[in-house]
């Protein structure tokens, strides 16, 4: 018993030997396989390499399941106008579709179509002040007051062009910025406007 014992134990000394010279080499696949076999022995890869490998492998997986988050900035809401300071009050007065009128007190720098949609007044501004259509229309009263205001561009009098009831002291509220020389400018809303925007024509070209 005693030689089958020592030979047992050489033989565990030299695998553990053999195993230690060897110990960057890379394991082998067992399989009963012949097949399965001969391609394992082809396809070896190191140990190293392979928790490289499965490692890589789990990043990406974790990377892909995570939830990406995305950031939002509120939008600009039309009708957002400052109150205006003690003492830099400016007046202007609005006279809707059924003659009523109304006086308000702005800022330097608010448009009509700010202030009217501030105040619930019937004014559309559908393009959403880009100067694009002609649903923000307001008539002057005063032609004096008119002359006041800046010249209106090119890209506003093609989008007046498509107004309803269309006078010659018509501007786009959206264009009309008060200052203090429009202090009691008075302005008139058509009896209806027409949604006509610059891109419906754009479209059929």
């Amino acid at each position: 018993m005693s030689f089958w014992k020592d030979a047992s134990l050489n033989l565990l000394r030299h695998a553990v030997a053999a195993e230690r010279i060897s110990g960057s080499q890379p394991a082998r696949f067992i399989s009963s396989s012949p097949r399965i076999s001969r391609v394992s022995r082809s396809c070896r890869m190191p140990m190293t390499t392979c928790r490289t490998a499965v490692s890589r492998d789990q990043q990406l997986w974790k990377q892909a399941e995570t939830t990406r988050s995305f950031s939002t900035t509120a939008a600009i809401q039309h009708g957002h106008i400052t109150p205006p300071k003690p003492g830099e009050e400016i007046n202007v007065s609005f006279i809707d579709k059924d003659g009523e009128k109304y006086d308000f007190q702005v800022s330097e720098g608010d448009n009509l179509l700010d202030i009217a949609q501030a105040n619930d007044l019937e004014m559309e501004g559908a393009c959403g002040g880009s100067c694009a259509c002609s649903t923000c229309h307001v008539i002057v009263e005063d032609p004096d007051m008119f002359d006041k205001m800046e010249e209106p561009s090119d890209d506003e009098n093609d989008m007046l062009d498509l107004a309803f009831g269309l006078t010659e002291t018509s501007r786009l509220g959206c264009q009309v910025l008060m200052n203090k020389e429009l202090d009691g400018l008075v302005v008139r809303l058509p009896s209806m406007t027409r949604n006509l925007q610059a891109s419906d024509f754009q479209a059929k070209k």
